[in-house]
């Protein structure tokens, strides 16, 4: 059942695709059709062929037409089926019209099944604020035809089955067109939802994008601004303390191997899985608060003077705030680094109250120097970055100078979402 099925599916979405291309060629096979069954039959009888199944006293009862006549009220009955789905009004109220007048006649001709197939499709393709009328008119045209076959059929008789037809028709029409809505409805909905789905994929691939970029500003911004410390100091040193020179190499050396890791580990996630587990990123976990003490032992190496200590219950934090604290701490020492120079001294404090998280880091700016500045009507990347991770948790970030220095103060909130304080 499953292939047939599909086939006739395919079938009709073929029918249909060749509809919506050439519309007349469906409307003149419904005509052609009409006629050959209905009309046809009528036109041999009358000229000359075999009399069919009608009986005898049925056929005396009414008037037999000559052969152009009787063709001349078929056409007038079957041609406005031509426009019945483009002008479904003005097709029903032809057909009605003629099928008014060839019953004045007494004519009684297979033709009126036109009148039945212009009344569904005038409920299928018409609007609905015309169907009283129809309805009316189609109740009119039926009592004419019954008390003029009363004669041969009784009159409630007559007017049951043909208002039993007629009502048959007007459901068929009312089926197919909400069954046609009902597609369509599902159509618009799968378009939307697909829409949808793909502004989705491109926002959170805009968001994904963002993440990463952050990653790599904090790791190559940080491992940079401690690899060209320690080279200018290395360089410095060579000439008075070659000991010092090679140690400061070494810290390049370990400094630079430690930003190559990270990056592999950020590209990592990046990389579609190619042959099953091979294909795995091999990923080492994000850092948190127990690598900032190798982090200042970094900064320390690279001449700043860094004083770190925690208050509060630092150890319950959850993973994606310890990495959030980390890149913010990061970004704040590279700032120190590279704005105040070595023989800084730093200030950092980690404090958890509650439901509150302070990260604060002061520096005291180069020695010798007045205070220290920040670009006037500018913002780096580093600041947008420590505000948008800040913002993660619904927490804000200031940063300016104080003193002679410079001072950073991340404030995030540890509320859980959806609950309350």
């Amino acid at each position: 059942m499953g292939p047939l099925v599909a086939r006739f599916s395919r079938a009709g979405q073929r029918l249909r695709h060749a509809d919506r291309a050439r519309p007349w060629v469906l409307d003149t096979a419904v005509v052609t059709l009409v006629f050959l069954l209905f009309c046809l039959p009528d036109l041999l009888r009358a000229g000359g062929g075999p009399d069919g199944d009608e009986p005898h006293h049925l056929r005396l009862a009414f008037t037999q037409l000559p052969v152009p006549a009787m063709l001349a009220v078929q056409a007038g009955l079957v041609l406005p089926l031509l426009w019945r789905r483009r002008r479904p009004a003005a097709a029903f109220g032809a057909v009605a019209a003629v099928f008014v007048l060839q019953w004045s006649l007494d004519v009684l001709l297979r033709a009126d099944v036109a009148l039945f197939v212009a009344l569904y499709s005038l409920v299928l393709h018409g609007r609905l604020r015309q169907l009283p009328w129809a309805c009316g008119v189609m109740t009119g045209v039926m009592a004419l035809v019954a008390a003029r076959v009363s004669a041969v059929v009784p009159f409630w008789d007559a007017l049951f089955f043909l208002l039993s037809t007629a009502t048959a028709a007007l459901a068929l029409g009312l089926v197919v067109r909400i069954r046609r809505a009902q597609l369509a409805a599902l159509r618009d909905r799968a378009t939307r939802l697909e829409v949808e789905r793909d502004q989705r994929s491109r926002l959170a691939a805009a968001a994904e994008r963002a993440r990463v970029a952050r990653e790599m500003h904090d790791i190559v911004g940080h491992n940079l601004a401690v690899i060209i410390t320690l080279a200018d100091a290395g360089a410095y040193a060579t000439g008075h303390a070659p000991d010092r020179g090679r140690e400061a190499l070494r810290l390049i050396g370990d400094t630079g191997r430690q930003a190559l890791g990270e990056l592999r580990r950020v590209l990592g996630v990046l990389r579609e899985a190619s042959d099953g587990a091979r294909g795995e990123p091999e990923l080492s976990p994000q850092p948190g608060l127990a690598d900032l003490d190798a982090l200042c032992e970094g900064v320390r190496a690279a001449g700043l003077e860094v004083l770190y200590r925690t208050a509060g219950d630092v150890d319950a934090l959850d993973s994606g705030v310890q990495l959030t604290i980390y890149r913010i701490v990061q970004e704040a020492l590279t700032n120190t680094l590279k704005h105040a120079g070595a023989d800084t001294r730093v200030n950092l404090a980690i404090v958890v109250d509650e439901s509150r998280l302070t990260i604060t880091v002061r520096d005291t700016g180069p020695p010798g120097a007045g205070r220290r500045t920040g670009p006037v009507n500018e913002e780096g990347h580093g600041l947008v970055g420590m505000r948008e991770r800040a913002a993660l948790y619904g927490g804000s970030l200031t940063a300016g100078p104080a003193d002679a220095g410079w001072t950073v103060e991340a404030v995030l909130d540890l509320t859980p979402q959806g609950g309350g304080r």
